[in-house]
């Protein structure tokens, strides 16, 4: 791991705002025709890729790098726009930008709008969208005439494994990779189910003790509330919720949404406001807690607060007419395409006790996790296909990686956090959550996530060199 104590290695930041409508960066938009099936000789079908590209900076008869983002569980747009440090550093590299859309996001659907239907979701899986990266690089360096260009891969969360997994299995395409808060070891059999929730849990707890133990007393008090018609009724008013609860399945579906929020709201807990998952005030985690920090938090006292720390995340604006409990995820990303990833190959196990975390006691059912899934999607899960596909903990042989973990986040729970090889490196930042450190400079940014950035110049150049 490498000390954020150390020397550093000093730079001056070039920050590059570039304002186009309501973008900050300006790129153009294209389409790459990349195979349906990397793996079937037998089959020619393609579909439309698209990608962001900007070649403001590029020099393309030097030996300028392409500096290419694996794309996540969503719009690609979206990961443009929040992703600044590759922008910033742009200009100094004459690097050419790429932004490169995952496979069955945004506007890269293999069967158009048929895409969602199960029959045609066999084609969406991590290896196929890493060799349409390897493919689109190609095609990018002939283009140039020219393949001198070192390729330097960047990604956050989804993207940073993608990342990861691109330098590894293809280092003759890729020079180099940051991986931020990419968790490649949250599987099965590499990191315990039950740790996610214990990260989460301090993240609120840090905040303030009695705002996690509040999170943990209101799950009761939902099923009591919502026991008689007169308690749906008041819960459904002072809630404020779009769909009244009337079933069991509702209050489940409720409960549902509150889990990923306690999630979002960490892994976005930015010093400074944001839009990335929900539209946020500066430290989402610190203002949410601020209505949860009391003793005295009872019955409908307690869900009263809790209402008033929800709306932190659903109507910070105070533009939203009432609370949608259907889904948590906002701002691009699609959560849906993401739940079939997690029924086949990202089979990632979580629990919880209900003592060293804030959540309802909760085990991992790998048996009943399987009948859900093909119920939904007709597939089965494949808990060690990443393991056997990327090497699970086994990596000391991989090279030019850098793993970033923000303490803050959850998904560093499942993050590389121990150097794995000489070049190989994990870096950890106490202070930060959710990639962070892709983000824009920001000037209440904090220290950690300053130093780091700078280290990446000088790593990434080091990567080029070679």
């Amino acid at each position: 791991m490498i000390s954020l104590l150390c020397n550093v290695f000093v730079g001056i930041f070039l920050i590059v705002n570039i304002k186009q409508g309501d973008s900050l960066y300006v790129f153009k938009t294209k389409y790459f025709d990349t195979k349906l099936d990397h793996f079937n000789f037998l089959s020619n079908a393609t579909f439309k890729l698209r990608y962001l590209i900007n070649d403001t900076y590029w020099s393309p008869k030097s030996d300028s790098p392409i500096f290419f983002y694996t794309g996540n569980e969503g719009d690609i747009t979206v990961f443009a726009q929040n992703t600044g440090f590759m922008w910033e550093i742009a200009p100094d590299f004459k690097a050419l930008i790429v932004f490169a859309e995952h496979r069955y996001y945004g506007e890269s659907l293999p069967f158009g709008n048929k895409s969602r239907e199960p029959e045609h979701l066999g084609y969406l899986s991590s290896s196929q969208a890493l060799m349409d990266y390897v493919e689109l690089i190609a095609e990018l360096k002939q283009n140039k005439q020219d393949n001198r260009h070192p390729v330097i891969v960047f990604g956050g969360s989804y993207g940073g494994m993608l990342a990861a997994w691109m330098r590894m299995k293809y280092p003759g395409t890729v020079a180099g990779a940051i991986a931020a808060s990419a968790p490649i070891w949250q599987f099965t059999d590499m990191t315990p189910c039950n740790v996610y929730n214990r990260v989460l849990t301090s993240a609120f707890s840090l905040a303030s003790r009695r705002c996690s133990d509040n999170i943990r007393k209101s799950w009761k008090a939902i099923d009591n509330i919502t026991k008689t018609d007169d308690g749906k009724s008041w819960l459904n008013n002072t809630w404020r919720l779009c769909k009244p609860i009337k079933t069991s399945q509702n209050v489940s579906t409720l409960k549902d949404y509150l889990n990923d929020m306690y999630s979002n709201l960490a892994m976005v807990n930015y010093p400074y406001p944001a839009t990335f998952l929900a539209d946020l005030p500066p430290y989402p985690v610190r203002a949410f807690c601020e209505n949860l920090r009391y003793e005295d938090l009872e019955g409908t006292k307690l869900l009263t607060a809790l209402f008033a720390g929800v709306s932190v995340y659903f109507n910070y604006t105070g533009k939203a007419k009432c609370l949608d409990y259907s889904g948590a995820y906002q701002q691009g990303l699609d959560d849906t395409l993401w739940q079939y990833q997690a029924c086949t190959e990202m089979v990632m196990p979580m629990c919880a006790d209900g003592r060293y975390d804030m959540f309802e006691p909760s085990e991992w059912n790998l048996t009943e996790y399987a009948q859900n899934c093909y119920k939904a999607y007709k597939a089965t899960p494949q808990p060690w296909l990443v393991k056997n596909l990327y090497g699970g903990k086994n990596i000391h042989t991989a090279s030019n990686i850098i793993f970033s973990n923000g303490l803050l986040d959850p998904w560093s729970s499942g993050g590389v956090l121990r150097n794995v090889s000489a070049t190989a490196q994990a870096i950890i930042m106490p202070d930060t959550a959710h990639h962070l450190d892709l983000r824009s400079s920001n000037p209440n940014d904090p220290m950690s996530v300053i130093i780091v950035r700078r280290y990446y110049r000088y790593i990434i150049r080091y990567w080029i060199s070679q």
